[in-house]
């Protein structure tokens, strides 16, 4: 798929059918995680693939936003190896683990995976249900699958502000 196509055409999926997402695909998709750029190219993020019921149950006791996904990324970073920016205000944890949630949802797209992106939890009740360790910070989740028959965008996705109004020229 071309790349405009996979930005415009990715949407947040609310609903999934039973069928699994394919090894091959799922370990696309995580390559492509894998090869996101970071700040000093540190790494900090961790995936974790929740397939399990029991870890799926672990997600849905937290948000009621899993849509019935069979596959849910965890992307979680490391808050002990991360870049400290000039000023000592900021640090590249954030930034660097959402840089590789957007190749993970992007690569699902260009795969033909269905994804959402879901914020809708409290990360330290799931690092905790999850038994996650202490220096590792969930940033979200990545529900993965495919749209049930009937699922599709919400009906504003494809609404989007003129340039003009996002953008300026300095």
């Amino acid at each position: 798929m071309e790349f405009r196509e996979v930005v415009t055409k990715r949407y947040s999926c609310k609903k999934y059918g039973p069928k699994p997402v394919e090894e091959e695909k799922l370990r696309a998709i995580l390559e492509a995680g894998q090869a996101a750029p970071t700040a000093k190219n540190l790494q900090e993020q961790h995936i974790y693939v929740v397939r399990s019921a029991e870890g799926l149950a672990k997600i849905d006791a937290v948000t009621p936003c899993r849509y019935g996904a069979g596959t849910v990324l965890v992307v979680a970073f490391n808050k002990e190896n991360v870049f400290t920016y000039p000023g000592g205000k900021r640090n590249s944890g954030i930034e660097d683990a959402t840089i590789v949630a957007t190749h993970l949802t992007l690569a699902a797209c260009n795969e033909g995976v269905d994804s959402c992106w879901v914020n809708n939890f409290d990360p330290d009740k799931l690092a905790g249900e999850m038994g996650l360790p202490e220096n590792e910070e969930i940033l979200m989740l990545l529900d993965l699958g495919y749209a049930a028959e009937g699922a599709g965008p919400l009906p504003n996705h494809f609404s989007r502000k003129p340039l003009e109004e996002t953008v300026s020229y300095i």
